[in-house]
């Protein structure tokens, strides 16, 4: 006499649609995170790398203006005002310094109080010290009698460092800095120098990050 087979139970059958449902609900959670996680990390990521290149610069700018003397046109506030220069619009204008110690008539000239800056590394051997090696350029863009010039400086891994100007633009300039000069500040006697960089290049992302520094000087 044969044995009956044993009837099979619900749960032998495989996996309900709920069930998948559920599965692929979990699924889809996790894979979005972790996109969104990956997103947030490349944007802070990128966002600490621009800030990083904005501190150089700032820095690289008051240590510029840090070398030019007391009654230097570049540096100087005009009688009667309490600042010179903007940090949110490009100042350029005929600046005159106050009358000498001595007596004699202060400093005059056009200063622009902005400048902007493109970061690019070259291969181009035509340009760069190294024939091999390629550089590390810097374009700033100034104003000189009323001409806009562009002025790049090639950074060889060698250490050799050469320069050219034109009159011809980068690509892209990706960086703008603009500075204030106030009088007295703090204290009288002292000025205060502020340069602010912003990130101008609308093809990377955050496009508005900032960085701001300031310095104290006679």
């Amino acid at each position: 006499m044969s044995k009956s087979q044993p009837r099979r139970q619900a749960g032998d059958a495989g996996f309900t649609v709920l069930e998948v449902a559920v599965a692929i609900f979990v699924l889809t959670v996790g894979v979005v995170s972790v996109a969104a996680l990956a997103a947030t990390m490349m944007t802070t990521g990128n966002r600490s790398k621009y800030m990083s290149l904005e501190a150089s610069l700032a820095s690289e700018k008051l240590e510029d203006l840090a070398r030019w003397p007391a009654p230097a046109v570049q540096v100087c506030v005009p009688t009667g005002s309490a600042s010179v220069g903007s940090l949110t619009s490009p100042i350029l204008q005929t600046t005159q310094c106050p009358t000498n110690p001595d007596g004699s008539t202060g400093a005059s000239g056009s200063v622009a109080y902005y400048d902007d800056v493109n970061i690019n590394f070259s291969n181009n051997t035509s340009d760069c010290p190294s024939s091999t090696g390629g550089c590390f350029a810097e374009t700033i863009t100034f104003q000189s009698n009323g001409t806009t010039e562009y002025t790049t400086t090639y950074h060889s891994p060698d250490g050799t460092v050469t320069n050219s100007t034109n009159t011809s633009a980068p690509v892209n300039m990706s960086f703008h800095r603009s500075w204030i000069i106030e009088a007295n500040s703090p204290v009288t006697g002292v000025r205060r120098v502020t340069v602010l960089v912003t990130l101008n290049n609308t093809n990377v992302e955050p496009s508005n990050a900032q960085f701001q520094m300031s310095m104290v000087r006679p």
